[in-house]
């Protein structure tokens, strides 16, 4: 690899103080077994799952605090079980809402149903589940996040990988290996030369959280409304309405709120939260009240896939390889399980001292999880045209193949696809 600058801007992951596992000692040697680029939910997985193994790793993060942008909520079980191996699944599931059922409507008709079983989709914002995850690497390696910290520069010299951050030009962070972490716009793998292929799936969506709304009774004919949004959070049900218009979703959150999604056909000129509450209204003839905090934000869904997940001794992670369209709120979650197959090849790597060859350190996860990226953004496409907007004989097709899919024993697949048990 060549010389080549990360673009200003993109996220840096910090570095700690040597440790006891650092990769050797001297001028020459790697002063860290892992350097991860970016402080996200996926680079700080990563680092928690690396220190577990004793290995000496530095997370460098361009922010200098943490974001609190409404983003990803949904916890799936896979996603919650490398959780647990960080050591913070018990504090999550004690955080965060389940999601143990879903609810297909249209037009106030129950078009389906599926039951998640014994093991829900769980719901907690973002920013918190970030809170949980420094506090833990902070626990298993002190000092090792470094924020406010940009990564400038990244060179695999063939035996170490060089970081040069703005904070110190003129002696750059060593390490072993290298990891992008940095997400849709990583400078890293522009750094590589990776290409970034658009996938199919595409769509623009606004959403907003807000309070649950007063009690209000069921539809006559059973199924749970926007109406009835306090019932179903209740009933910790996800509430899915794929309206002529386009679908309207609505999932249940801590603290008796809940995140409502609508897709649109253009963004709004204007976007306040009367913006929100009048496309719910048009669509399913429900009242919503948003207040300050729940302020709208518009975000447009693509997909898109690295070319390579590695080179040389620098992989990508999370969606710095991978962009998934958050509907079925998978990329968090898909970029998780990346970072535990991921941890387990650099221990392996180090440990079988490869950091003197490294050529074939990251195969076997670049192909694994290349595969899984795809298999996830398929799903996602697919979920994403069952909400476009529909009528006539399409409309009708639509709801015949939502019918379809709710009859066991499809059902069982779906929600295991839904719950990423496949991935």
């Amino acid at each position: 690899m060549t010389d080549r600058a990360v673009p200003e801007g993109a996220g840096a992951e910090g570095a700690g103080a040597e440790g006891a596992g650092a990769a050797g000692a001297g001028t020459d040697a790697p002063r860290h077994d892992v350097a991860i680029v970016g402080g996200g939910p996926v680079g700080l997985v990563l680092g928690c799952l690396l220190a577990t193994r004793g290995l000496d790793v530095v997370v460098l993060e361009a922010r200098d605090g943490p974001s609190g942008r409404t983003r990803a909520i949904g916890i799936h079980p896979p996603g919650l079980r490398v959780l647990d191996a960080v050591g913070v699944g018990d504090a999550v599931r004690a955080a965060s809402v389940a999601i143990r059922s879903g609810v297909v409507t249209c037009e106030g008709r129950t078009l389906g149903s599926m039951r998640f079983g014994r093991e829900p989709i769980r719901s907690l914002p973002q920013r918190e589940t970030e809170a949980l995850l420094e506090r833990r690497l902070a626990q298993l390696a002190p000092g090792a996040l470094r924020r406010g910290v940009r990564v400038e520069r990244v060179v695999d010299r063939g035996t170490h990988v060089e970081l040069v951050t703005d904070g110190d030009r003129s002696d750059p962070l060593v390490a072993a290996y290298a990891v992008g972490a940095d997400g849709v716009r990583s400078g890293v793998r522009e750094a590589l030369g990776i290409g970034w292929r658009q996938r199919p799936g595409v769509g623009e969506y606004i959403m907003a959280d807000a309070p649950d709304a007063p009690d209000a009774p069921d539809a006559p004919d059973g199924p749970p409304t926007l109406a009835s949004s306090a019932a179903s959070a209740a009933a910790e049900t996800a509430l899915l309405h794929f309206e002529p218009a386009g679908v309207v979703e609505s999932f249940p959150l801590p603290g008796a709120r809940r995140r409502w999604v609508a897709r649109v056909r253009r963004r709004p000129a204007v976007l306040e939260p009367a913006t929100l509450e009048a496309i719910i209204a048009a669509r399913v003839g429900a009242s919503l009240a948003l207040d300050s905090a729940g302020a709208p934000s518009a975000f447009t869904a693509r997909q898109h896939l690295a070319e390579r997940f590695a080179a040389g001794r620098i992989a990508l992670v999370g969606d710095a390889a991978h962009e998934v369209s958050p509907i079925g709120g998978q990329g968090m979650n898909l970029g998780w399980l990346d970072a535990a197959h991921l941890a387990r090849e650099l221990a392996a790597a180090l440990a079988g001292g490869a950091a003197a060859s490294p050529h074939e350190a990251f195969d076997g996860y670049a192909v694994i999880r290349r595969r899984a990226a795809a298999r996830a953004m398929r799903q996602a496409a697919f979920n994403m045209s069952m909400g476009a907007p529909a009528t006539g004989i399409r409309l009708r097709a639509r709801n015949a193949a939502v019918r379809m899919l709710a009859v066991p024993p499809v059902r069982g697949i779906l929600a295991s696809s839904f719950t990423m048990r496949r991935l």
